[in-house]
Parts: structure tokens; C-alpha cells; sequence
């Protein structure tokens, strides 16, 4: 019988699901975080009696045919492309992209790496960094004696002085956007890094090309939505359970098998 591999390849995919659940919901508020999304494809068939098969001497075709599945396999856990809301902080250096596009940062190592989580901060040396202290690949420095920056929606970074009317510009902040977002590699700390299936990226100027505008001042929530992550999480509990089922029922099958004398 074959039910008890097919229903065991049901179970499985059906835990894999939860585990993508639970991650989402563990994240409902993580900064920018975009949930993700378990998706299967059925294994290959046996095919007993091929569709088209001829069965007579006058060339009589089958129509439908005899295809037994063997069950089901994860194909992928992509990333869903939404935007979460935008929460107003009043900090001058807390950054949300309204729209595509991922700022990017430089790693220890010299690497890029890209995010949407735009809580922001003044290095040692005036230099824009994460909350890790990875700073911004555009290479902006705040001078130690500005009274306070400005961060327009295309990016531009101003910065105002004591004793000064006009603010200095200072340099501008860049969005990098790729052709598929979704095969972008997540490395943790709400960083992603550049694969050959997301393609090159492409930095832009906020507002152009398709790409988002910054807005000074507001974060970007978690993208998680808790009422449908639970609707999943519930159906994936009874997918579990009918899969457990099907074992049960093809155990007493086999059972009543080596019964019969």
C-alpha cells in the first residue's frame, strides 16, 4: 500500500508549513519584515495505464488513463511582496521606504547587504549606520556640529547649523531594487544578500524608476498579518491530522489483511 508513504510526505509538508507559520508569527514585529509562504508540488506518478494508450485493433485510445500520485513536496518558501504599515517615530534618522526598494549596507567583511529596516543611527565618526553598526553603503557623514538633518522623499540628506539659515547638503541616500525580490538569500538581522536568481541590483534615486521615497521620521511595520497566519496555521493542523488519519485507516487495512485465514 502507498497510502502510508503518500500520507507521511503529507505529514511532512504539513510541519514545514507550521515551521513558516511559527517564523511569521515570531516576527509580527520585527521591523520591515515581509512574511513567507510554504508552497508544495506533487511528486512524481506511476503510470499504470497511460492516457492515449491504444487498447484495440481499430485504434480505440484511452481517454483518462490509470496515474497514481506518490505524494507531495515543498517546492519553495518565498517571500511575499507587501509592505507593512508605516509608523510615525518623530526620530530624524528612522527611515521607511512608501513603495519597492531596499537601502544598502556594507558588512565587516566588505560584502553588501540590503534592508528595508530603517532604524538608523550616527556612528562614532558621523557616518549613517544600522542598529548593528553597519553603515550605509552612499557613505554619508553627519558633521558633529549639525544641529539637525533633513532627509527629503528623493533621498537628499541636509544638514542645519547654529547660526545658519540654509541647511548644507551633504550627500544623498540611495534604493536598490532588483528584478526578483523573492530569490534575494535573508541572512538574518532583517539583511538579505544578493543572489544570481534576484539579478544585479539597480540603485536608483528614491522616486524613479519604480522604486519607493523615503519618509523621514516613520518605520515600517512587520508585514504579518496575525488573523490570516492563524487561519493557516489551523488548516495546516487539520491537513496534519487527515494525513494521520489516512495512516490510521491504511494500518487497520494491513491489519485486516494478516487476519485473513
Amino acid at each position: 500500500m502507498k497510502s502510508l508513504q503518500i500520507a507521511a510526505t503529507g505529514m511532512a509538508a504539513q510541519q514545514l508549513r507550521v515551521d513558516v507559520i511559527s517564523n511569521n508569527i515570531a516576527n509580527m514585529s520585527t521591523a520591515a519584515y515581509r512574511p513567507r509562504v510554504a508552497e508544495f508540488s506533487d511528486l512524481m506518478y506511476q503510470q499504470v495505464l497511460t492516457p492515449g494508450t491504444i487498447t484495440s485493433q481499430v485504434g480505440t485510445l484511452v481517454p483518462a488513463g490509470i496515474q497514481i500520485g506518490t505524494g507531495v513536496r515543498p517546492s519553495s518558501v518565498s517571500m511575499e511582496i507587501t509592505q507593512g504599515a508605516l509608523r510615525q517615530t518623530g526620530a530624524e534618522l528612522d527611515l521607511a521606504i512608501d513603495g519597492a526598494g531596499f537601502l544598502e549596507v556594507t558588512l565587516p567583511s566588505g560584502e553588501a547587504a540590503y534592508t528595508r529596516d530603517g532604524k538608523l543611527n550616527r556612528g562614532a565618526n558621523g557616518e549613517i549606520v544600522t542598529t548593528d553598526g553597519y553603515p550605509l553603503a552612499d557613505g554619508i557623514v553627519i558633521p558633529n556640529d549639525a544641529r539637525r538633518i533633513s532627509i527629503s522623499r528623493d533621498g537628499e540628506v541636509v544638514a542645519y547649523f547654529d547660526n545658519q539659515t540654509d541647511g548644507q547638503p551633504i550627500g544623498t541616500i540611495s534604493l536598490v531594487r532588483f528584478i526578483n525580490e523573492k530569490g534575494l538569500e535573508a541572512i538574518g538581522d532583517n539583511m538579505f544578500r544578493e543572489t544570481e536568481a534576484a539579478g544585479s541590483p539597480n540603485r536608483l534615486v528614491p522616486g524613479n524608476q519604480g522604486v519607493g521615497v523615503l519618509r523621514q521620521g516613520f518605520l515600517e511595520d512587520s508585514g504579518v498579518d496575525v488573523v490570516k497566519e492563524i487561519s493557516a496555521l489551523i488548516e495546516a493542523q487539520r491537513g496534519y491530522e487527515l494525513n494521520s488519519k489516512v495512516i490510521t485507516a491504511s494500518d487497520e487495512m494491513l491489519a485486516a489483511t494478516t487476519r485473513l485465514r
